[in-house]
């Protein structure tokens, strides 16, 4: 009996490690043993997007066609102004022998950098005036790296803006778009070289139209943007999505000098309008009556008994001027200029800027409790005092 036990645990033995090695080396002969097929291998499925090509329909989220489209147009501009201050010795005939003429002359050069857009194949760039006021030399880089020297054709400091050109030919001049129609909400692209780094593209959306009284320039009628504009920007493009101008870059509001999400533009109307004058004339022209007025509060309409605080109080005329002339005087409040009503001093210093110098307009005003109407001769508004 021992025996026979002996040669059942060898044979279980064998069995067991021959069915081992099968089923390591060879599963398949178990499989077709049970009448089983043996399993695929599992695959493991992965879901990618189609390769679209470049000619289809571009991405919905994605504005790098108007990118592509406008950023050939806007140029970095560098700018440089020589400053020689005077040695308190240069007169001194000593110091003089032994240095000479140079002693006295203490050459500085101060650069900075803004942006433009080139606005005609013949080499006509818009920008700030600010970017090139006093500027002794004036390079600009366009887009592909090639570098020019631009000259100042004219400027305009109540708007801020001024025109150069370059001497070359078949520039990529930007497409004007139609600030008019923009919308509060709809997307707009900054384009420029801030703090000198290179063409950047930021974007944003417009927060506000028709920005006034801010203190910036004479003439306001700002496009506000949060599209990140700092330093270096002024004088580039805001364009729209399909990549048309709808703005110059000027100015920001910052605590710290960058850019804190309120940035201003000057739209396109304005600056078209002040492009063409520039190039037909060398200048702009508008139209002046010699006042300074004030805006009308709830409070000053009581005080003076007036229906309303529509119009502006003349505060003052300048004696001799056109105003003064047809009999204008202080404590008016003007109400309308050739029919065109005056809804603050904003507005009507738009309207009198848009009257033909040498030409008469008829001011609608209150004097006192009584209506009047006078007619003024239109003169030729004088340009501000450069700052010292």
């Amino acid at each position: 009996m021992r025996k026979l036990w002996l040669v059942f645990s060898q044979t279980a033995t064998v069995c067991l490690a021959v069915l081992f090695v099968v089923s390591t080396l060879k599963p398949e002969w178990l499989a077709s043993l049970g009448g089983a097929t043996p399993s695929a291998p599992a695959q493991v499925s992965i879901l990618s997007t189609p390769t679209i090509p470049a000619s289809a329909n571009p991405r919905a989220a994605s504005f790098s066609d108007a990118v592509q489209k406008a950023a050939p147009s806007v140029v970095n501009i560098f700018t440089s102004k020589e400053a020689r201050a005077r040695h308190p010795l240069a007169q001194d005939p000593l110091f003089r022998r032994f240095f000479g003429d140079q002693f006295g002359d203490d050459a500085q050069r101060s650069s900075s950098l803004g942006s433009g857009v080139i606005v005609s194949p013949e080499g006509f760039i818009l920008t700030n005036h600010h970017v090139v006021e006093g500027a002794d030399e004036i390079e600009i880089a366009l887009a592909d790296g090639k570098k020019l020297l631009a000259k100042v054709v004219g400027n305009d400091p109540d708007t801020d803006l001024a025109v150069l050109r370059v001497t070359t030919d078949s520039l990529p001049a930007i497409t004007f778009g139609q600030s008019e129609a923009m919308r509060v909400g709809d997307v707009v692209l900054a384009i420029g070289n801030p703090f000198g780094v290179g063409q950047t593209v930021t974007s944003g959306i417009v927060s506000a139209l028709g920005r006034s009284q801010l203190g910036i320039n004479t003439f306001e009628n700002f496009i506000q943007t949060d599209a990140a504009i700092n330093p270096g920007n002024s004088g580039g493009a805001l364009i729209d999505a399909q990549g048309n101008l709808v703005g110059i870059n000027s100015a920001i509001y910052s605590r710290s000098g960058g850019s804190m999400g309120i940035g201003f533009a000057i739209p396109v109307s304005t600056a078209k309008m002040v492009l063409e004058q520039i190039i037909k004339t060398g200048g702009v022209t508008r139209g002046w009556i010699g006042v300074e007025v004030q805006e009308i509060t709830g409070a000053l309409a009581e005080s003076l008994k007036l229906p309303d605080s529509k119009g502006a109080i003349i505060a003052g005329v300048l004696r001799g001027g056109p105003a003064d002339k047809a009999g204008v005087k202080p404590g008016d409040v003007l109400l309308a200029i050739e029919g065109k009503p005056v809804l603050d001093p904003q507005s009507m210093l738009n309207l009198v800027a848009g009257l033909a110098p040498g030409e008469s307009a008829k001011l609608s005003l209150r004097r006192g409790q009584e209506p009047i109407e006078l007619a003024v001769a239109v003169g030729k508004r004088p340009k501000p005092q450069p700052q010292q």
